[in-house]
């Protein structure tokens, strides 16, 4: 997401059918209401429709290394794109087509986010979903709200939509809570679920009122929004409290008695509300590059893997996962799951494989291609909206994860060439501004739209 310091596919005939599949056909549904969301706006261009993968063929003409190399130099000559690393792969064979540097670690940004959605979809089912209750205490008359780890609750009234997709409803716990009978006379707020701290290494306090975070805290009202609607709206530093006060007020107590306790561990609920499955949020999490449903979800990858609920244990669990599915992590260090530390460092070749993963035939194949799915659309949604737009070759062809910090660029997808081959990439940028590499990146995978490069 943007603040202060962020402005921010097949290789034999099954293999096709299985994209267009469990993946094609389903990306287009999906896209559509991502688009809707994203487009809001008069100033905004109509959003351009994904070019369906069911164009891809494995009989494509295969693009070489040299003519690729040929076509890109003009783009990688430019100045704007300052240290750029990066690599360019054929996704029906894996072979590497271009690469500089691709192995040297550099500030990743958002683009981390791939590697915590390919984390969820090896270890987490897309059917998860995660509970919010809340529990008798242990005075007469005391609620304790326990947060399961979501931050997408909304307190948004009935016919409202929050600000994620299809989150639980505070007003359907306090329904519970009255229908339940039992008289309420204080509320108490148990975020134990996540250790400390609640702020990364390489996290600054000044994104919390900038709109990029808030401190990771296992219950929320829309991410910690202030107000709950908009992107990069001021975020509250007590989530886990402000959702309680919020509570507490629907029902009829003083919001300003709400504190921090501990749920008793033999206590059942007595109202519980469930977030929208995994699939739903990972979504949502790519599209939008949203910081704080990616730590929550690292929280989640962390206890599947049976680590801390906290950054350490989110980062060994994605370690642990990508590194498990086949693909070399060397030279991998992670802070968070978001990519807003400024201590991250990725490799473009880790990424490239990721996503070369997610559109092949191997082991981990199956697992990872809906990631696919979850890239923003050039022109037509998430944090693509206003790139690729038409009459850009990349309107709808380019499909791609973001990442912007201070002087850090970066873009890592897929783009199909006029052949109809698929190709993946990752391009990593720094020392220059976004207003400049953004579009220099751009014309990078414009030029791999419009080239063909055969040898």
């Amino acid at each position: 997401m943007t603040s202060r310091r962020r402005t921010g596919l097949l290789v034999a005939a099954v293999v096709v059918l299985l994209v267009i599949a469990g993946v094609g056909g389903y990306a287009y549904a999906r896209w559509a209401g991502a688009a809707d969301e994203a487009s809001a706006g008069p100033s905004r261009p109509a959003a351009a429709r994904p070019t369906p993968l069911a164009a891809l063929t494995t009989d494509a003409p295969t693009p070489g290394a040299d003519g690729l190399a040929a076509a890109l130099a003009p783009a990688l000559a430019n100045p704007d794109l300052g240290v750029l690393t990066g690599q360019i792969t054929d996704a029906a064979t894996g072979d590497v087509l271009w690469r500089r540097d691709a192995d040297v670690a550099q500030t990743p940004g958002s683009v981390t986010k791939v590697l915590t959605a390919a984390a969820a979809l090896l270890v987490l089912s897309p059917a998860h979903r995660i509970p919010t209750t809340v529990v008798p205490g242990a005075a007469p008359g005391e609620l304790v709200l326990v947060g399961g780890g979501d931050p997408t609750l909304t307190a948004q009234p009935a016919g409202e939509d929050g600000y994620y997709t299809d989150a639980p409803r505070l007003d359907d716990l306090v329904e519970q809570i009255v229908a339940s009978g039992i008289p309420v006379r204080s509320l108490l707020v148990d975020d134990s679920l996540f250790g400390q701290p609640s702020m990364a290494e390489g996290w600054l306090t000044v994104d919390i009122a900038g709109g990029s975070i808030a401190p990771i805290e296992s219950v929320m009202l829309d991410g910690g929004r202030q107000p709950p609607l908009v992107d990069y709206s001021p975020r509250t530093a007590t989530p886990a409290l402000d959702a309680g006060r919020t509570l507490a007020q629907r029902l009829g107590l003083d919001p300003g008695t709400v504190a921090l306790g501990t749920a008793p561990t033999t206590a059942e609920p007595i109202a519980t509300v469930w977030s929208a499955p995994l699939s739903v949020r990972l979504h949502q999490m790519m599209v939008q590059s949203d910081d704080v449903t990616a730590e929550t979800i690292g929280r989640e990858i962390a206890r599947a893997a049976g680590k801390p609920a906290t950054f350490e244990g989110t980062v060994a669990a994605v370690t642990d996962a990508v590194s498990a599915s086949g693909i070399d992590v060397s030279g991998l260090v992670l802070r968070d799951a978001s990519g807003l530390s400024t201590e991250d460092r990725i490799p473009a070749r880790l990424l490239d494989d990721v996503l070369t993963a997610a559109t092949g035939d191997g082991d981990a194949a199956d697992e990872l291609r809906p990631l696919v799915d979850d890239l923003a659309v050039g022109g037509g949604s998430g944090t693509l909206w206003d790139r690729f737009v038409s009459p850009s070759p990349g309107a709808g062809w380019v499909r791609a994860k973001t990442g912007t910090l201070d002087f850090v660029n970066a873009l890592a997808g897929i783009v199909t060439d006029v052949d109809g081959r698929a190709l993946t990439f990752t391009l990593m940028s720094t020392g220059t501004p976004s207003a400049v590499a953004k579009p220099a990146l751009d014309a990078v995978a414009v030029t791999l739209r419009e080239c063909g490069c055969r040898q």
